[in-house]
């Protein structure tokens, strides 16, 4: 159990108190580090097992716990997704290609807060509707971060994301959502990456939750595989994603899992 001290909404959204935000960027900035240190372990030959393995000994080293092992039957401490993967890709033998590109999503709980990100990366040299399609995620993840400010809707969020994306003619992801968290890694509300501007609850300040959009060269239709976790896209077209944690304050925002080392993008150098 959490020990929240908040306020709920009508909505059942959480309310935290100015003092939790602290809290949310320590385990952000654990997580953030963590996929920082992920960069250089992504290359053609090697495997998301091993990627993995990494993961849970950096998490460790930390002083932090996984939030995904264990988590209904998870035995990871990270997804990782690879090229038409849209989510919830399990680490395995798979060998990474040359110009494979891969989302890894890790969640910590660091004194009871958890921090969620996810970013993308590449195997070797980044072929060219791989780059647009990474860019075009990129970017719509920071369209929504821009609608976040007190009296917007989690609509605005969302048609910020789908206008966005549809205008570079590709697809958001319908079945899956960003969500509420703090010292819980998943509640209320349902953060949705598409809709219409004006629409759902209203955002305030002491909202904590994630962004996270899923962005298909094709279609936006995906399926979920026979291990119940992996979710493909059914078109099998490339797909990327870019998550970030962010708390709403007086004014607008606070990214909790920004990258200490600026390498939140694969291109940063």
């Amino acid at each position: 159990m959490d020990d929240f001290k908040g306020r709920l909404t009508k909505d059942g959204i959480r309310i935290h108190n100015p003092e939790d935000f602290a809290g949310m960027h320590r385990a952000g900035q654990v997580a953030a580090r963590i996929l920082d240190a992920v960069a250089p372990l992504v290359f053609p030959g090697q495997t998301t097992e091993a990627i993995d393995a990494a993961i849970e000994r950096m998490v460790t080293e930390a002083g932090a716990t996984s939030a995904t092992i264990g988590y209904r039957g998870y035995q990871h401490a990270s997804c990782i997704s690879v090229n038409h993967v849209v989510c919830h890709g399990i680490p395995g033998p798979k060998v990474l290609k040359d110009g494979d590109i891969l989302n890894v999503d890790v969640t910590v709980i660091v004194d009871g807060w958890f921090g969620d990100t996810s970013r993308m990366y590449v195997a070797g040299k980044l072929g060219r509707k791989a780059e647009r399609l990474i860019e075009v995620t990129h970017d719509a993840l920071f369209k929504g971060i821009e609608a976040v400010r007190p009296g917007n809707t989690f609509g605005d969020i969302g048609c910020a994301i789908q206008s966005f994306v549809e205008a570079q003619r590709m697809s958001v992801v319908r079945d899956f959502c960003g969500h509420g968290l703090g010292q819980v890694f998943h509640a209320p509300p349902n953060v949705l990456h598409y809709g219409r501007a004006g629409t759902g609850p209203v955002l305030e300040e002491g909202m904590f939750f994630t962004i996270e959009p899923m962005v298909n060269l094709g279609r936006p239709e995906t399926k979920v595989l026979a291990d119940d976790w992996t979710a493909v896209t059914r078109d099998k077209s490339l797909s990327a994603q870019f998550e970030h944690s962010v708390g709403v304050t007086a004014t607008g925002c606070e990214i909790f899992t920004l990258s200490p080392a600026g390498k939140f993008h694969p291109t940063w150098d």
